[in-house]
Order: C-alpha cells, then sequence, then structure tokens
C-alpha cells in the first residue's frame, strides 16, 4: 500500500480527485479552511464560489444529472451555512440527482455545549438525503468519502451529506493512495430474467391498445432503445412530466408529456390503453396525482424499476420486474423478433398519430400578435422556432414555467431540466450553471418567472466570474401568478402577497457584467434570444407577459371550495 501523511482537509480533497471529480461548487467559511486551502493546491478540480449554499446546491444538482456524476457542493461554515443546504438537497432527494454536500460542523469537543452556531447538522440533513455521516477521526475520511460516493451513486440514485468537525479537517492521518473507485463500487446494475421477458412479451403479444410510459429511468442509456421497441410493438410513448427529453421529439410514436400536466394527446393514450409498460418511472404524483382519473384502471401494468420499493407502490401491477428499464427494452425487443411476433396494434397508433398530428398543428397555429401583453402560448411558440435542436432548457416552478412542461421540443437526451416532485421556486437559473459546466458545448437556456429570478439573481455574478455563458429568460408578470391564479379563481380575488415589484433585470444584469434584453413585442423575442445565445456572456432576457394570463394547476386542491 502506498501510504502518505495528510491532513484532513487534504485527504477530502484526494478523496475528491480519486473519484474523477472535476468541479467543486460551495462558498468559502472559517470552519472548512483547512479543505478549501487543499482544493488551492489542486489541479484537476475546478473551484466554483457561489453567492449562497441553496443556489450553489442547484448547480451541483444540475451539474450531476447533466454529467451523470456526483455534483459537489461546499458549505464551508457549519450552522447557517449548513441550515442553506437543506432546501438544495431536498430538491435533489425528489429528483434522485446524486448531490454529494460537503458541511464544516463544530470541533468535537464544543458538540452539546451550545457553541456558536451550534445546530445538529446530523438530524437536520436525515430527512433530506439518502444518508448523512459526521466524521469522527480524519483517518476514517477516505472511508467516509468512499461511502459518500457508493451511496449517492447507487440506484435510485440521491444526495447524501458528509459533516466534518473543524479538528477533524485539521488533524493529520495516513491515506492509502492505493485505493480506487472500483473496488468499491457497484460494476454491474440487475437485469430482468429470461421468464420475466417471455411474460412481459406474453402481455403485449395480447394487447391491442399499448403504450409504453417513460421516465428518468431510461435518461442516459435507452431513449434509442426504447423508441426501436415502440416501432415493434406499435406502442405510442408517453413521457412523465419533466422527463420529456428521454425521447427525441421527432421520434414518431412520442406523445408527449402525460398526466395532469401533460398535453391532452399523450393523457388520453395511458386513460385508453390496455397494456402499459411502464420503463423506468413510478407512475407517481405529476404524472398520475395518484388517481385513476389519469390511468385507466382496467389496463395491465407491466412495471421495470431499478428501485424495487417503487413497483407497485401506486398502482396494483400485473407484473413488476425488479432490472434496468434500458437493458430491459433492448430484451424485450429481442425477445419479441425472436419469436417472429407481429403487432395487434396497428390501427391503435395510426389513430394516436393522426391525433398526435392534429394536435401539434394546433398548437403551432396562430401568429405572433403585436400586442403588449405578451401570451404565453406566443413565448412559447417563438421559442420553438429558435432555440437550437441541441439546447438544454432548465425550468423552475410557478404557473408559467408550469404551462411550458410540454409545449417546447426536446431533441437530444437529456435536455429537460426541472424541479420535478418538489416544485420548487428558484430553481432554475442556478440549475442552468452547473448544467452548463457540464456539457460546455451545448447552449443552456433557463426559464423563470419574475419571483423565482429575484430569489437567485446575485448568482449572475458568479456566471460573470466564472464564465458560465447560460440564456436566462424571465417570463416577468410582476406577480406570484400559481398563487395568484388561486386567489382569483378560489378566493373571489382577495389578493394578497401576490404581487411583485422587481428591478428591471435587462439593466440588473449589465450591472453585473452580463448582458442584459428586454422584449415587451413578441415579434423582437426571437431576435433577442439569438442575440443572447451568441452574445458569449451569461444573458437575460426580461420578457414583460400577461400578467392575466394565469392557470390554476391544482383545481383538484381547492375542490372544496366548490370553485
Amino acid at each position: 500500500m502506498a501510504m502518505t501523511m495528510l491532513t484532513g482537509g487534504q485527504s477530502v480533497v484526494r478523496a475528491l480527485e480519486a473519484e474523477n471529480v472535476t468541479h467543486v461548487f460551495g462558498l468559502i467559511g472559517s470552519a472548512t479552511l483547512e479543505l478549501f486551502d487543499a482544493l488551492y493546491d489542486s489541479s484537476t478540480i475546478r473551484f466554483i464560489g457561489v453567492h449562497d449554499e441553496r443556489t450553489g446546491t442547484h448547480m451541483a444538482d444540475g451539474f450531476a444529472r447533466a454529467s451523470g456524476s456526483p455534483g459537489i457542493i461546499v458549505a464551508g461554515q457549519n450552522g447557517p451555512g449548513a441550515t442553506n443546504l437543506v432546501t438544495g438537497l431536498a430538491q435533489a432527494k425528489a429528483a434522485f440527482s446524486p448531490v454529494i454536500s460537503i458541511a464544516g460542523s463544530l470541533s468535537t469537543e464544543h458538540v452539546y455545549r451550545d457553541a456558536f452556531q451550534e445546530v445538529d447538522q446530523q438530524a437536520l440533513f436525515a430527512p433530506v438525503t439518502k444518508r448523512t455521516w459526521t466524521v469522527t477521526r480524519a483517518s476514517r475520511l477516505p472511508e467516509m468519502f468512499r461511502e459518500a460516493f457508493r451511496h449517492a451513486m447507487t440506484p435510485r440514485c440521491g444526495p447524501v451529506a458528509v459533516n466534518l468537525p473543524r479538528d477533524v479537517l485539521s488533524e493529520s492521518s495516513e491515506y492509502d493512495e492505493s485505493q480506487r473507485p472500483e473496488a468499491y463500487r457497484v460494476q454491474g446494475i440487475p437485469l430482468a430474467s429470461d421468464r420475466d421477458i417471455g411474460m412481459i412479451v406474453e402481455l403485449l403479444r395480447n394487447a391491442s391498445r399499448p403504450v409504453i410510459v417513460t421516465g428518468g429511468g431510461i435518461k442516459h442509456a435507452g431513449s434509442e432503445a426504447v423508441c426501436e421497441l415502440a416501432e415493434c410493438l406499435d406502442a405510442p410513448i408517453a413521457t412523465a412530466p419533466g422527463h420529456g427529453d428521454v425521447i427525441p421529439f421527432d421520434c414518431h410514436l412520442n406523445a408527449g408529456q402525460m398526466g395532469p400536466r401533460g398535453n391532452p394527446v399523450a393523457s388520453d393514450l395511458v386513460r385508453g390503453a390496455d397494456v402499459i409498460l411502464a420503463l423506468g418511472t413510478r407512475l407517481g404524483f405529476n404524472s398520475t396525482f395518484f388517481s385513476y382519473d389519469n390511468i385507466n384502471a382496467g389496463a395491465r401494468i407491466i412495471q421495470v424499476e431499478l428501485e424495487p420499493t417503487a413497483i407497485g407502490r401506486y398502482f396494483p401491477v400485473a407484473l413488476g420486474v425488479w432490472a434496468d428499464a434500458a437493458s430491459a427494452a433492448r430484451q424485450i425487443r429481442q425477445a419479441w423478433d425472436k419469436a417472429g411476433l407481429r403487432s395487434g396494434a396497428t390501427d391503435w397508433a395510426e389513430r394516436f398519430k393522426r391525433h398526435r398530428k392534429v394536435y401539434l398543428m394546433n398548437r403551432d397555429a396562430g401568429q405572433l400578435d403585436d400586442s403588449p401583453r405578451i401570451q404565453p402560448g406566443s413565448v412559447f411558440r417563438a421559442l420553438r422556432s429558435v432555440l437550437p435542436r441541441d439546447a438544454a432548457i432548465t425550468l423552475d416552478a410557478g404557473t408559467l414555467c408550469l404551462q411550458a412542461t410540454d409545449a417546447l421540443n426536446y431533441w437530444r437526451t437529456p435536455s429537460l431540466f426541472s424541479p420535478l416532485d418538489f416544485g420548487l421556486v428558484g430553481f432554475s437559473f442556478a440549475c442552468g450553471l452547473g448544467v452548463k459546466l457540464a456539457m460546455p458545448d451545448r447552449p443552456v437556456v433557463s426559464l423563470m418567472g419574475d419571483g423565482g429570478f429575484g430569489m437567485t439573481l446575485s448568482e449572475l455574478s458568479t456566471a460573470v466570474k466564472y464564465g458560465i455563458n447560460t440564456t436566462t429568460i424571465v417570463l416577468n408578470n410582476r406577480c406570484w401568478g400559481a398563487e395568484k391564479a388561486y386567489q382569483r379563481d378560489f378566493f373571489n380575488g382577495r389578493y394578497i402577497g401576490a404581487d411583485i415589484a422587481s428591478p428591471p433585470f435587462d439593466k440588473v444584469a449589465e450591472l453585473y457584467g452580463a448582458a442584459g434584453f428586454a422584449v415587451d413585442r413578441i415579434q423582437d423575442l426571437g431576435e433577442a434570444v439569438s442575440s443572447a445565445l451568441q452574445c458569449g456572456k451569461p444573458a437575460v432576457i426580461d420578457v414583460a407577459v400577461d400578467p392575466d394570463a394565469l392557470y390554476s394547476f391544482r383545481r383538484d386542491s381547492f375542490v372544496h371550495r366548490g370553485g
């Protein structure tokens, strides 16, 4: 064994280097200066200093989702620095994103003494991570970081937290240089058995109205396999909301995103299917609202999932298979071809194609009006025509971004990054910075409302300082749109706290050294987006959207009010 004497801070950095970490996001603090001093000497890790630990966590989240590798965030200060991580970690957990958070912690001898900035960080992070550790000795740092990476990357992936007491970071111990990730990492994934595949094929061969529902479980490895499988089954493909990029837009059996926040064609398919092949999806809240209003109660469900606890959790299944969904799609196709089977769903597929064609024609119809009150639909129509096919798009929560869920076209995987089930406002811009660092050759466009952007605009200085050239489109309706819609529709227009006063975001961007554009006519949006993408700087486009163009998405939440 090759042993080296290192401080705790040096051991942490050496452990990150052993995992081939290329970027670390963080905010420095006195509790972890030994770690940051060691980062100063790293020739392979680029440090991105942020203005807030929450937005830094969103950057790490976006980096992880785009790269397929863990995103690293360091809260340099214990106490308030650590508490600021919680929202970002909760978001990452809801998205099964492998974020590794590192937080400074009290010196061991000060714990339980009501010391300065003391908070129980072990208890704090437990509900919002897969697992949390507090390291007690410097000699255990390599072990704890091996555990952290293993847990973050073991399906289903998710965030973990490591607390580092000050005295542990300053203590010295021997570091074993010979340990490599492959020595303690699972190298294989479960595959469906021949028996399982045979049962799946038997269910599908008797289907007259089959639908494939896909989710994030196939995003990085299964798009082509699913499209090929759909072709031989004549099975349209509906994607879970937030995962519209799983299948390329030009796959002619791609129905788009389903469910209450999806489009009517995809949603009707799932309501009418007799067999549903669910690949890498939980059939969870955003897809179904846990209701048979959004999925055929009589359908036979085949669910293939890498997380066994998700199988049959919300809807009973005819067959549940614990396996990698992308691999299973290939296995099903091979078994189908080997048996020489033919689809019995040709009419079903042709009917879908006609309905999808009409839906897309209606979606894209109409002229761009000359009104200063820009409508969300006009914004999305303009973006569909101007965004490059390789663009990666990040979304926020809120009514305007929810309307964008299935209004844009996604051509490459991955290219859609959203808050998903956590529904976090203030996510998109910071996430986009992480996505851009993971995919520097692709344009990144972030959509936000004015409320969400106002929460996070201080990271414009991060974007400018580190040359992270994303384009942020602020759909500015001067209100908290979702809540104002509910107040209008269910509380007789008794508005309180719904309206927002914001500065001109294009001017704010320029003050930070970024490029700023203001759009109050829809005809000008395309040119502004093209200019922003080509300006060689981070860019912000402030779009004046009609404040009355509001929509109540969760009407089911207010049925008790008779609205």
